[in-house]
């Protein structure tokens, strides 16, 4: 049987059959086209038959491929129940709690709260499983996950108990040599043609669907602009750092700002209601909270940092 980890085969198939090719798949998985139909192809071999039918369009399992998909999702379920089981005997005094995040969240989420809580539960054991959203909320739905934190949760599914930190808001970075670094913050306010000045300078953005693209997208659309993207990264700091370089205005939000202003450059605070971000950690409304895991969750919503959007 193939040595390659049942979950990240899971992982990829699941993205072939949702996209119906390798091209989007690869795209979506953020791996080449060329290493994800050799994965397939290394898997085909090892297990002596085709898992995937080439010969239709989109691409769908095979008769034994969805036997062979069925095989893994039971090896995952056993896993799961096999360190579940084995817990009681090696950590009897020891809580676990998985938490599903996106990596990029996580970055700059998690040493928020975890310390603190770490320092009121030091016997607890945390999990952190990075994931796509989509992913996590399945999992978390499945109770294979305890939490899910995330952004913007209005599209969450009802079985979902939520927390959430409330709206906040983005910066605009911008060259202190640019005219618009001498706008006040009031500018923005109730004025489409302070907007559109901005929305038509120079941009470094995060690629499309992530949640503030997907806000700046709207607003191109309603504005009837063509946006000059610079360009673009999937990594939000990638971005901050880029504008710091004078390639172009960026969009950031107010959680990952540090205090201190980049020389030769200004945080303009901009309108709740032009651009924000929300965060949320989510669990299966069917889950009982135990005091542990209500502490965590109280420390999450507690721990709101750099929302100060006053500093000029």
């Amino acid at each position: 049987m193939t040595s390659i980890d049942s979950s990240h085969i899971i992982h990829y198939l699941d993205s072939i059959l949702k996209h119906g090719s390798y091209t989007k798949a690869a795209k979506d998985l953020y791996v080449s086209q060329p290493y994800l139909t050799q994965m397939i192809k290394r898997i085909e071999h090892e297990i002596g038959t085709e898992i995937l039918n080439r010969q239709t369009s989109p691409l769908q399992l095979t008769e034994a491929g969805k036997l062979y998909y069925q095989h893994l999702m039971s090896l995952e379920m056993a896993h799961e129940q096999f360190h579940k089981k084995i817990a009681h005997y090696s950590t009897r005094d020891t809580q676990t709690i998985k938490i599903g995040i996106l990596s990029s969240l996580g970055y700059y989420l998690l040493p928020l709260f975890l310390p603190d809580f770490l320092k009121q539960h030091p016997s607890v054991r945390i999990e952190i499983q990075e994931d796509y959203s989509e992913t996590n909320e399945i999992r978390a739905l499945n109770r294979e996950l305890d939490f899910f934190i995330g952004q913007n949760p209005e599209t969450l599914s009802p079985n979902l108990d939520v927390v959430s930190w409330g709206p906040h808001g983005y910066y605009a970075v911008i060259a202190e040599d640019s005219a618009l670094s001498g706008f006040d913050p009031q500018t923005f306010e109730d004025n489409n043609a302070a907007i559109k000045t901005l929305l038509q300078e120079p941009l470094v953005l995060t690629k499309k669907g992530s949640s503030i693209r997907r806000q700046l997208d709207h607003l191109f659309q309603k504005f009837k602009i063509k946006p000059n993207i610079v360009l673009e990264s999937t990594n939000i700091f990638t971005i901050l750092e880029l504008a710091k370089k004078g390639l172009g205005i960026a969009f950031v939000p107010y959680s990952i700002c540090s205090s201190d202003v980049p020389q030769g450059y200004r945080l303009l605070p901009l309108p709740l209601d032009l651009l924000s971000i929300d965060y949320f950690i989510a669990h299966a409304k069917d889950k009982t909270l135990s005091p542990v895991e209500k502490d965590l969750v109280a420390l999450f919503a507690a721990n709101v940092q750099c929302t100060d959007a006053n500093r000029s």
